[in-house]
């Protein structure tokens, strides 16, 4: 395997990717001058955009499925009209239906979604090194987080250019969300020939795939060697994926950043779904899914009453007969290569606001009943300046035992292996340093995207990018992030309780202490454990 090198601004160092410039070797050298080029996909050609830097072209705003507006809002998506000529595919399309943004600490501006909102909005990004139908690249498909409610894929740190530099076609997806992806209604049932309502967001993240799988070659890629990758409500996209029948052989491995472990995110059944669907119909005085369909979409963005994740995947029998994780314990899902990680402090986003320790012992005795003495004496916080560490140390710990155990489960009954990581590295931050290593501050680094935010980055940040990219990259095209020089990421084994540290320090580390680690194992066989938060 050949280093990944990036040059002080983060951008890939093309000289030194042999295995990139290989694949890019069956340009002819009038190809590699022309600006535009031109691929073919099922419903038309599009043209995209060269970069003259780097040689990667990028198609921007390629439609996979129809407007889903008027009497196709919440359907599944429907097929695109085909054109003539050649579609210009050189800007992003309109995001997704959703509040804007300029700021939300720790998420700056490039973190977030500033394009034009629409709910004509099912388009696809692709970037690729070499859009030559003979060069099988690995494809990554990357699906976007924001609560289910949030984000799409043209934000700046999903930039696809300088990962694609590397030897891959990376694909970024819009799909539908908050109420318009995730609705469900008894109305929206009896339409639909399952019996199904909700998920149209993942239908849309299906669709996408199934475009991809008749499509990508056109741009360089491989149909058959696809990688998903997700983070936040991405990576429980991913789970679901996983778990879904109408995901089979889409893709053939999966990533979750900030995602998958026995502290899973809660799951609604459809009848709680409709109900709360039911609700929100009510409340918005439509007394049909008819009369909810003619109401405009910016009133039916959701207010500050309505929480994160009002609208998020359910249980309706088709997309999802179970729980993902009912579905992995059965071995009834897609088995494929995964890789699943957290952040150091991605517990920060649910973890109890305790700054005292008459209110750290209050939130043990409420979260961990009758384990609470057992906690308090592992985590001990005897004055104000160690609740806050002592909070997230128990947090990190928890995490990093709860994605092993998911990890062990899986590998009870499927074949495929699975790799977990720890990333904490924290952004170099001197205004913030609170915020540490925050949920979603790995992206930049696996995307070699550090250039897009300003800050005082170090030259181990561009190791640590470069080292993240290469066993992306690896596991993109083999199904195992070990490809050659860096440290070795050994597969989760249940005797072997430890995990993969991403950071200054890159190699294998382990979950916790013993006695932590008992602890946490033997919390989440409890049934207070089926109630933790995600991370």
């Amino acid at each position: 395997m050949a280093e990944i090198r990036t040059d002080p601004a983060g951008r890939v160092m093309r000289n030194s990717i042999s295995f990139a410039l290989a694949a890019c070797m069956s340009f002819s050298a009038s190809a590699l001058l022309g600006a535009n080029v031109s691929a073919r996909t099922a419903s038309g050609m599009v043209s995209g955009v060269r970069d003259a830097q780097s040689g990667v072209v990028s198609f921007k705003g390629i439609p996979f499925g129809a407007p889903p507006v008027g009497d196709l809002r919440w359907k599944p998506p429907r097929p695109v009209q085909p054109w003539k000529g050649i579609r210009t595919a050189d800007s992003f399309a309109a995001s997704c239906m959703q509040h804007e943004r300029q700021e939300l600490l720790p998420w700056t501006s490039e973190f977030l979604t500033h394009n034009k909102v629409s709910e004509d909005c099912l388009y696809l990004n692709v970037w690729t090194p070499n859009p030559a139908t003979s060069a099988r690249l690995p494809v990554i498909v990357f699906i976007h987080g924001g609560a289910f409610s949030e984000g799409a894929g043209d934000i700046a740190v999903y930039d696809g250019e300088r990962l694609a530099a590397t030897g891959l076609v990376v694909v970024t997806i819009n799909y539908r969300l908050g109420v318009f992806g995730f609705l469900a209604h008894p109305d929206l049932a009896a339409e639909s020939e399952h019996r199904a309502s909700g998920n149209y967001g993942l239908l849309d993240q299906i669709t996408a795939l199934q475009w991809v799988r008749a499509n990508i070659q056109s741009f360089g890629g491989d149909p058959r060697r696809v990688t998903i990758w997700g983070q936040s409500a991405g990576a429980f996209s991913v789970e679901a994926l996983i778990a879904s029948p109408l995901a089979a052989g889409l893709f053939e491995r999966a990533m979750a950043d900030s995602g998958i472990g026995l502290a899973g995110l809660p799951m609604a059944t459809l009848k709680a779904a409709e109900e709360t669907g039911t609700k929100f119909a009510a409340a918005h005085h439509a007394a049909s899914i008819k009369e909810l369909r003619a109401i405009p979409a910016e009133d039916l963005l959701p207010g500050p009453q309505d929480g994160p994740l009002r609208f998020a995947p359910d249980i309706d029998g088709w997309v999802l007969p179970d729980s993902p994780q009912a579905l992995s314990d059965r071995a009834a899902d897609n088995d494929v290569p995964v890789i699943t990680g957290y952040q150091a402090n991605d517990g920060l986003l649910f973890s109890p606001r305790a700054q005292t320790p008459e209110q750290f012992h209050e939130m043990a005795t409420r979260q961990y009943g009758e384990m609470a003495a057992g906690f308090e004496r592992l985590y001990a916080a005897r004055n104000p300046d160690e609740v806050k560490a002592v909070l997230a140390q128990s947090i990190q710990d928890r995490d990093r035992v709860s994605m092993f155990l998911w990890a062990s489960r899986r590998g009870k009954n499927h074949r495929q292996p699975v790799f977990t990581y720890y990333f904490d590295r924290a952004i170099p931050w001197p205004q913030h340093p609170e915020f540490g290593a925050f949920h979603t501050g790995e992206i930049p680094y696996f995307f070699l995207n550090l250039k897009t935010l300003d800050r005082p980055f170090e030259p181990v940040d561009f190791r640590i990018a470069q080292e993240a990219a290469s066993y992306l990259r690896d596991f993109a095209g083999q199904g195992n992030p070990d490809g050659g020089d860096l440290p070795k990421w050994p597969r989760v084994e249940a005797t072997a309780p430890a995990t993969m540290e991403i950071g200054v320090r890159t190699g294998p580390m382990p979950l916790a202490d013993p006695e932590k680690l008992d602890f946490w194992t033997r919390f989440f066989a409890s049934p207070a454990g089926a109630h933790a938060p995600p991370f």
